[in-house]
């Protein structure tokens, strides 16, 4: 399960469509409805926020508007939200490198084309995060696993 912090438009389409199933299934662990997953790393941070939910909702809702400015299909009616919140859950600016770094390894053995725009981007801009979040200085997140 990878929940990304950084915003969903970086994310190829088959990421972006990865990333909604992985939201959902965050999502029902987080309203108790399985059995498997409830420790997951990427699970931490909407954890500690007071509502989880809302956080995972939120976070949703964001992919969901990426997906639909694609063109893609992706069921409105999984998500209950009617407004989602803004800027609740913060995310290091390790945390951020680290994942553009990993989505930057990952594409270039795939979609090379998605890679070169990317590294573009990472060399010369802010990099957006899916709105749910708000940068901090800091290192890489402790929940995140480091596989070298």
């Amino acid at each position: 399960m990878r929940l990304w912090s950084i915003h969903p438009k970086y994310l190829d389409s088959k990421r972006l469509i990865a990333l909604w199933r992985e939201g959902l299934l965050a999502k029902k662990v987080l309203q108790g409805k399985t059995k498997g997953y409830k420790h997951h790393p990427q699970l931490i941070r909407f954890i500690n926020f007071e509502n989880s939910l809302l956080a995972i909702e939120s976070y949703l809702f964001n992919v969901y508007i990426e997906a639909k400015k694609r063109g893609y299909n992706f069921n409105k009616n999984k998500l209950v939200l009617i407004e989602p919140y803004y800027n609740i859950i913060p995310v290091t600016s390790g945390q951020v490198i680290f994942e553009i770094s990993h989505l930057c390894n990952k594409l270039k053995r795939s979609k090379l084309e998605v890679y070169n725009l990317l590294a573009k981007i990472n060399n010369k801009e802010k990099i957006e995060l899916n709105p749910i979040f708000y940068l901090i200085k800091g290192e890489i997140e402790p929940w995140e696993k480091i596989n070298f």
